[in-house]
Parts: C-alpha cells; structure tokens; sequence
C-alpha cells in the first residue's frame, strides 16, 4: 500500500468519528467502557479482525479506556488500510456496545 497524502488524509478523517492524526503518521482513538471486562472483550475482538487483516494496531488498556494507535510501518505513514481497519474497528465497538447494553 502507498503512503497517503496529506490531503488524503484529511478526506479520509472526515470519514470517521473521533479518530485523530497524531505527527502526521499515526491514526488514534480513544474508547471508553463502562467496564473494564467490556474493554477487554473489545481488545480481543479487535485483535482478531486485526490478525486477519494482518495489520496490528498498538492497543493501550488504561482501566475502562483503550487507546487504539496505527501506522503502516513498510509505507512509512498512513494508508488506505489504517482507515479502513479504523473504520472496522469502531464498527467492532459499536457491536461491543450493543452487546453490552442487552
């Protein structure tokens, strides 16, 4: 995957809710749960999607809130698969709280 321009970048962060651009080759976002287990379950599942895409985010656990952080390392920068991973990932999140809320 090629690296993304900066104007790409852009276009693709409107796309997504609440993620960040952090020093230009860093994709974050920060996800609260109400309980730690809840956060827990979603680490898992989002390191099962990421296992199958191959393509591994840096996951933080800070009690109730999980910090997803990524970059393509061969593509020096952000691709086109960070934000569709990004994407994927709040749809995990979503499911996860739906799960919850049952």
């Amino acid at each position: 995957m090629e690296k993304l321009t900066l104007k790409q970048i852009e276009d693709n962060l409107t796309k997504l809710e609440k993620w960040n651009v952090v020093d230009e080759i860093w994709l974050e976002k920060k996800y609260r749960f109400k309980e730690y287990l809840n956060g827990i379950d979603f680490v898992n599942r989002v390191a099962n999607l990421s296992e199958e895409m191959n393509h591994h985010p840096f996951i933080s656990i800070d009690y109730k809130l999980i910090t997803l952080k990524m970059s393509s390392w061969q593509a020096r920068g952000l691709t086109e698969l960070d934000f569709k991973l990004a994407h994927d990932f709040d749809r995990v999140y979503a499911a996860s709280r739906k799960d919850i809320d049952k």
